[in-house]
């Protein structure tokens, strides 16, 4: 990881050193605002700032003031964190141009784990840099995997799918999500393209297919099992 610079707005203290001490452990480094308006001072003085993570709540300028701010002038990829779950909020969030929304509270294994993925779709992150997860590497620029060493020879759409569950490692994914972002939100095909699909690639990954988890009646979460 070069170095990245990631903001990180929140008026709680130890939510700001919580998330910092996450992000830092991967290398990232991690500037701190205390409210919004201190947040847009380091926003308009660094510009090799590559992603915010911004509480909502916040005194004198809130989270959506600073979002509304930010979107006048750039596209950098915005997380928002909030106490509450209100489908209202999460649809305001959207319409502003936040990238994901994650409700307090929330893992910062997580966390950490969506900003990669976000940042690596804005292309902040070397989309050739291999991405590791149990014993399984991916390297996207030569579309190769290998399973401890050994490579693996999987379909255009098994290494699609095998790509976005580690990116997405620890998060529960809905079929329908699954074929937003992996068959594209073009496609209407039956879903039941994806079980045929994780199937295979379990069969695949050998004993690491068991990382696949059915979530009964939703889809499936990436989970490396705890040695």
């Amino acid at each position: 990881m070069d170095r990245i610079k990631v903001l990180v707005v929140d008026d709680e203290s130890r939510m700001r050193k919580l998330v910092r001490d996450f992000l830092e452990r991967e290398g990232f480094r991690v500037l701190e605002a205390k409210d919004g308006v201190e947040a847009m001072e380091f926003f308009y003085s660094d510009k090799e700032i590559a992603l915010l993570i911004l509480d909502v709540m916040m005194p004198n300028m809130d989270g959506w003031q600073v979002c509304r701010e930010v979107r006048q002038t750039s596209d950098v990829p915005i997380i928002m964190l909030t106490a509450r779950s209100d489908e209202r909020d999460e649809l305001q969030g959207f319409e502003l141009g936040v990238d994901e929304y994650i409700s307090k509270p929330f893992s910062p294994k997580i966390l950490v784990a969506r900003v990669t993925a976000i940042l690596r779709r804005s292309n902040a992150l070397d989309a050739g840099q291999a991405v590791d997860a149990g014993g399984i590497s991916i390297d996207r620029s030569a579309h190769q995997v290998k399973i401890d060493g050994r490579e693996i020879e999987l379909s255009y759409k098994e290494f699609e799918l095998l790509s976005y569950f580690v990116e997405n490692q620890g998060i529960a994914l809905s079929r329908e999500k699954i074929l937003n972002n992996v068959w594209n939100y073009d496609y209407f095909g039956d879903a039941r393209t994806i079980d045929t699909h994780v199937k295979k690639l379990r069969s695949k990954l050998g004993e690491k297919g068991n990382y696949i988890r059915t979530i009964w009646g939703m889809g499936y979460k990436f989970e490396v099992e705890e040695r």
